[in-house]
């Protein structure tokens, strides 16, 4: 099993950055790609940006690139999330989420594939 949890949300005025953060613990050798999805209210949730742990590719949404970054520190199994420029659409829950198989470019997006996730934390911004 792998547990995850995410920290960094809050309320921030358009145009704000935040960094959020998803730790990873227990089996965390058996998973490939780590992502961030989000789900805004009355919207189902929609994938964000992915990252391998072994050499870092990375894969993001249409909608965050050239504002949002995803980042890894193995030695800490911890993934970030690099949030600038922020749009009052950018507000969601974010969930980390954990697969155990391999992922490029669009195949990131399923969040059926993912196997693990965690419980979310709350990003708002006002505009």
């Amino acid at each position: 099993q792998v547990q995850l949890v995410e920290s960094g949300g809050g309320l921030v005025q358009a145009g704000g950055s935040l960094r959020l953060s998803c730790a990873a613990s227990g089996r965390t050798f058996s998973t490939d790609v780590m992502a961030w999805f989000r789900q805004a209210p009355g919207k189902g949730r929609e994938f964000v940006a992915a990252i391998l742990w072994s050499g870092g590719s990375t894969t993001y949404a249409e909608s965050v690139k050239g504002r949002f970054n995803i980042s890894k520190d193995n030695a800490k199994n911890t993934v970030y999330l690099q949030m600038n420029s922020l749009k009052p659409e950018d507000t969601a829950v974010y969930y980390c989420a954990a697969r155990r198989t391999y992922c490029f470019g669009y195949g990131c997006y399923d969040q059926t594939l993912y196997n693990y996730w965690g419980q979310g934390t709350q990003v708002t911004v006002s505009s």
